[in-house]
């Protein structure tokens, strides 16, 4: 097809076209695996021990509507639950799955969801589904989201926050408690995707909502399970008459084969180890190390974060490209991030940093960006 020619002749043009590679390098800054559980070996021990129990260990064999519903799913559900303040959980085989599945069947024809611009592509994706009107708002801007609060916020239809805890391409964070006092003032509901900040902000990595007190006045929350649980696979966290609501309209829950055993086994024994580990706290020592070796470099460019995502913005598709390839040829792993995955003009490298990365690692990182002139 002749557009497909063109699609692609217009990315390679723009140096900005994607291709499936193996990649390792020896130090890692750009995996999402944030405290190392991808490799656990307590987390592989416990999913030997809870796997035995189930009949059909290699596959669900059908939906959990149909033949997959083994006794693990509602039992890890139940788990995941308790451990988030929530009434219910309800799994989903990928996050990209579960924000589809929300967001596109939530809301009714007629109603708002308002979300801000940096929301990911499958929130967009799930909202663009659905028969509601959307508008977005300035990243992480309350005061233009008040605007349009004023402007749609009416009696007769539901209007829908939706944000992140954690961006996955800035690290930073919106002002929740200013958010839900905003949501009250003008009866809108509240779902938050905590993608980036479970298993890294938190009492046991429970997440930011958690951290700051305000799960019962959030609506939904979507906790996704292959980043700092190093797993894969989904929840929405919400009460039990939308989580019944789910289970009847969500179609990317209704029309797909459950998740198998050896996953939702994996995310139960995640759960269980981030109320042992002591990586977390590791883990926030080397973010801060990592923020006091900007400050001794004096690097600029870096997007304010407190979480383990640190971008800082290289300008142009061909400039962050050459820079990354510098650092990997030093065995270092950091990944740039192309427009059109961001603006352009906020091309970026994405720094993920890990509780296994030492404090030399950091160093030798921060020492070779300083060293660069393309900075």
């Amino acid at each position: 097809m002749k557009h497909i020619k063109e699609k692609l002749a217009e990315r390679e043009a723009h140096n900005a076209l994607r291709s499936l590679k193996q990649r390792h390098f020896a130090i890692d800054f750009y995996s999402n695996d944030y405290i190392g559980f991808s490799t656990n070996s307590e987390i592989t021990k416990r999913i030997s021990q809870l796997l035995p129990q189930q009949t059909a260990p290699h596959g669900a064999t059908g939906s959990r509507l149909l033949s997959g519903n083994l006794p693990i799913f509602s039992e890890t559900e139940s788990y995941i639950a308790h451990f988030h303040n929530a009434e219910t959980a309800l799994l989903y085989n990928s996050g990209y799955d579960a924000n589809v599945g929300f967001f596109s069947c939530i809301v009714g024809r007629g109603d708002i969801i308002l979300y801000d611009s940096y929301s990911h592509a499958s929130i967009r994706d799930g909202i663009s589904l659905s028969l509601a009107n959307s508008y977005k708002f300035k990243h992480n801007d309350l005061d233009d989201l008040e605007k349009l609060l004023k402007k749609f916020a009416f009696p007769d239809k539901t209007v829908l926050i939706v944000t992140e805890t954690v961006f996955s391409m800035d690290g930073d964070s919106p002002d929740l408690v200013r958010l839900v006092t905003l949501a009250k003032q003008y009866g809108a509901y509240i779902a938050v995707d905590e993608a980036h900040a479970i298993g890294v902000f938190g009492k046991h990595g429970c997440g930011l909502v958690q951290a700051l007190g305000v799960e019962e006045e959030i609506f939904a929350r979507i906790v996704t399970f292959g980043k700092g649980l190093g797993a894969h696979g989904a929840a929405v966290l919400a009460s039990n008459e939308v989580i019944q609501y789910l289970v009847n309209f969500s179609r990317s829950f209704i029309y797909t084969t459950a998740m198998s055993p050896h996953s939702v086994a994996t995310i139960r024994a995640g759960y269980e180890t981030l109320q042992t580990t002591k990586s977390i706290e590791q883990l926030h020592h080397n973010i801060q190390y990592f923020k006091t070796q900007i400050a001794k470099y004096k690097i600029q460019g870096f997007i304010p974060s407190d979480s383990a995502i640190q971008a800082i913005v290289v300008a142009g598709n061909e400039r962050v490209k050459a820079l990354a390839k510098v650092l990997q040829a030093q065995d270092i792993g950091v990944l740039p991030i192309l427009a059109p995955t961001v603006p352009a003009g906020q091309e970026r490298l994405r720094i993920c940093l890990h509780s296994f990365n030492t404090e030399q690692e950091i160093e030798k990182l921060m020492s070779q960006l300083a060293s660069l002139s393309i900075i």
